[in-house]
């Protein structure tokens, strides 16, 4: 019998009514439908300072980061849903995929990314719902060693696009197992 897949799923953004923390909550409740384990987290618990190479050489990495990096190895992939501020990542997201990145003692470098998969999506207001912040994002996780998936989630409008407890109206991208959901590599949802 195999193990199931160990997915940490999170959402890019602080927000507490953030369109992408109702995204990530929908993927984490898909993905354990579909049979894997999966770890919600919110970014909120994790606050660590602006990442400043001097801080690091002076205090080594932030307890949070580190609490982070733990979390980050102890699973074979992640789903992030990233919001999309000035047509990029949010400052948020980066700083804390910085601050993991950063070597721990007796860590090989960039461990908590190498060899992980990655799915991403995005909500957003607008009529592309985040996709340019996935562009940025898909690159740099690439770079660190992640193998990001080429399809990715997108929901535009997402002001119109969810109900007051959180679930997508339109039920066929509400599905993740429904083909509307990921319409086509770097496409947006259905």
């Amino acid at each position: 019998m195999s193990e199931l897949p160990k997915i940490l799923t999170f959402a890019g953004s602080l927000r507490t009514e953030s369109y992408n923390k109702k995204l990530a909550r929908i993927a984490a409740a898909a993905l354990t439908g579909l049979g894997a384990e999966v770890t919600l987290i919110d970014l909120r618990d994790f606050r660590m300072p602006v990442y400043d190479g001097d801080l690091e050489a002076e205090e080594g990495l932030p307890e949070n980061a580190l609490r982070l990096k733990e979390l980050f190895k102890a699973h074979a992939g992640f789903w992030i849903s990233s919001p999309e501020y000035n047509s990029s990542i949010p400052g948020a997201l980066k700083n804390t995929l910085d601050w993991v990145s950063r070597p721990a003692a007796g860590e090989a470098p960039l461990e908590p990314y190498t060899g992980k998969v990655i799915a991403l999506s995005s909500a957003s207001p607008g009529a592309l719902g985040g996709m340019r912040a996935l562009v940025p994002l898909r690159a740099m996780l690439g770079n660190i060693g992640a193998l990001v998936i080429p399809t990715q989630v997108s929901v535009p409008r997402a002001h119109e696009a969810f109900t007051p407890e959180g679930e997508l109206i339109d039920p066929k991208v509400n599905d993740m197992s429904h083909p509307g959901f990921c319409a086509r590599p770097g496409g947006a949802a259905g």
